[in-house]
C-alpha cells in the first residue's frame, strides 16, 4: 500500500511537471513564432515550431501518465508507453531534420533577421528553464521506468540547444552585423 502512495505521488509530480512543461511550450511557441515573423528570423520561426513539436510531445505524456494516475492496468499501460515513445521519437527525429533543414536555408539564403529583443527574452529563459525541466523528466522517468518521459526530457534539452543558438545568432548579428552566424 505505501509502494503505491509513493508511485502515485511520483506519477502526480510528473504529471505537473508534463503541465507545466506544455503550458510554457504553449507560451514559447506564441512568443517565439510571432516575434520570429514580426523579426523576419527563420530561425525565430523555426524555435516557435519546435515548441509547438513538443506540445505534441508533452501531451502525449500526459494521456499516458493519466492512464497511469487512473489506475490503468499494467498492460494499458505499457501500451501507453509504447505509443507515447514513438510519438516522441518521432517528434526528436523532425526536430533534427527541421533545425539541420532551417540552418542551411538560412546560411544559403544569406538571411538575416532584424533584432527580436521577445525573442531574446524567450530564448534567455529556455536556455534557464529547459535544462531543469531534462534533469526532472528524467529523474521522474527513471523511477516510473518511462522511456516516453526520459525522452521526452530529451526534446526539452534539445529546445534549450536551440534556444542557444537563436540567442547566440541574434546577439552576433545584433553586435556585428553577422548574418551567417
Amino acid at each position: 500500500m505505501e509502494n503505491q502512495i509513493g508511485k502515485r505521488a511520483l506519477v502526480d509530480r510528473a504529471l505537473h511537471t508534463e503541465y507545466f512543461s506544455t503550458g510554457w511550450m504553449a507560451f514559447e511557441f506564441l512568443v517565439g513564432f510571432i516575434s520570429g515573423l514580426k523579426a523576419g528570423s527563420i530561425l525565430l520561426i523555426a524555435f516557435g515550431l519546435d515548441s509547438f513539436l513538443e506540445i505534441i510531445s508533452g501531451s502525449t505524456l500526459i494521456w499516458r501518465l493519466r492512464k497511469q494516475a487512473a489506475g490503468a492496468s499494467a498492460e494499458e499501460i505499457a501500451l501507453a508507453e509504447k505509443r507515447s515513445s514513438r510519438i516522441v521519437g518521432a517528434v526528436l527525429l523532425l526536430l533534427a531534420g527541421y533545425v539541420t533543414v532551417v540552418s542551411l536555408i538560412n546560411l544559403f539564403s544569406h538571411q538575416a533577421a532584424d533584432t527580436s529583443y521577445s525573442g531574446m527574452a524567450i530564448a534567455i529563459a529556455s536556455v534557464i528553464l529547459m535544462p531543469i525541466l531534462t534533469i526532472r523528466k528524467r529523474h521522474l522517468g527513471k523511477q516510473l521506468h518511462s522511456d516516453a518521459l526520459v525522452e521526452d526530457g530529451m526534446c526539452n534539452i534539445t529546445c534549450a540547444y536551440m534556444a542557444a543558438t537563436v540567442l547566440v545568432g541574434a546577439l552576433l548579428t545584433f553586435l556585428f552585423n553577422w548574418w551567417w552566424a
